[in-house]
């Protein structure tokens, strides 16, 4: 993605826009140094780190994110965790649930503990930064899907005034409750876009009926086409076109739709 790409005056929905900040993603897994290279690059002046190291039996090492601004924009994209981590780390039962933000409804606590590291940090560098009246985006791939969220809904209950104007995740897992995922959805109504590609593993967890999805479901089809919602007999036979995709290895493809490689590929298709 080159600089004229990202349009800094972007609102609302689009997939051109929805490709831009899964570059974004994509970009949370780089260095420092190459994460400051290409935010100049897109024009943003201004780029901070965001960085928690945990210790054992936290089953994440650590927590990271950064956020660039400039004088139209703030992005602020939260790094994702490998397949089999998070798919081993969401299937473990022994994580339960805390209160959510505000007190509203239930999240998942490793969410909530890798969250509250660097929110903080986050929401100073958001106050301190969006003095334009700056559009602010929140995105994330995998846990940082997750993780994106949250921050939207902590921003949104706690501080309203520094709420974001859109949240973009691409394989985010289940979160939260129905009681938080119903306020997040009056909220952020028309500025949530949660992504699915065909097979993804982990937007399947953790397991229902306790935890549960926000609303504005994007899926990818197995042709790579995306689509408002998933209906739920061609979405059944959507994904088993994309399980005897590979007849070599039809169970990994959840992992396989997981890679942050992946979404680019179709968005970068469907962005025109």
């Amino acid at each position: 993605m080159t600089a004229p790409t990202l349009d800094h005056r972007a609102s609302g929905y689009s997939l051109r826009h929805a490709y831009c900040l899964a570059q974004a993603c994509a970009l949370a897994y780089k260095d420092p140094a190459t994460i400051e290279e290409k935010a100049n690059a897109w024009g943003f002046d201004r780029v901070r780190h965001h960085e928690t190291h945990f210790t054992p039996p936290f089953p994440l090492q650590d927590t990271q994110a950064y956020t660039l601004a400039s004088d139209h924009m703030i992005i602020t994209a939260f790094r994702g965790t490998e397949p089999h981590q998070i798919k081993d780390w969401l299937t473990d039962g022994t994580a339960p649930p805390c209160s959510g933000p505000a007190g509203t409804g239930r999240v998942h606590q490793g969410f909530a503990e890798a969250l509250k590291s660097i929110y903080p940090d986050v929401k100073d560098t958001l106050a301190e930064w969006r003095t334009h009246d700056q559009s602010v985006w929140f995105t994330g791939h995998s846990l940082g899907g997750a993780l994106a969220m949250l921050a939207g809904a902590h921003l949104y209950l706690d501080e309203p005034r520094l709420a974001a104007d859109g949240v973009y995740t691409f394989g985010q897992p289940r979160t939260c409750d129905a009681t938080l995922a119903a306020a997040y959805n009056k909220g952020f109504k028309d500025r949530m876009y949660r992504f699915v590609n065909n097979n993804d593993i982990v937007p399947q967890l953790p397991p229902e009926p306790f935890y549960t999805h926000v609303d504005a479901l994007r899926y990818i089809d197995s042709r790579g086409k995306v689509h408002t919602s998933m209906p739920v007999v061609g979405g059944l036979l959507d994904r088993a076109r994309g399980f005897t995709a590979d007849p070599l290895a039809p169970a990994g493809d959840g992992v396989r739709d997981h890679f942050m490689d992946s979404y680019l590929k179709v968005l970068e298709k469907n962005a025109g």
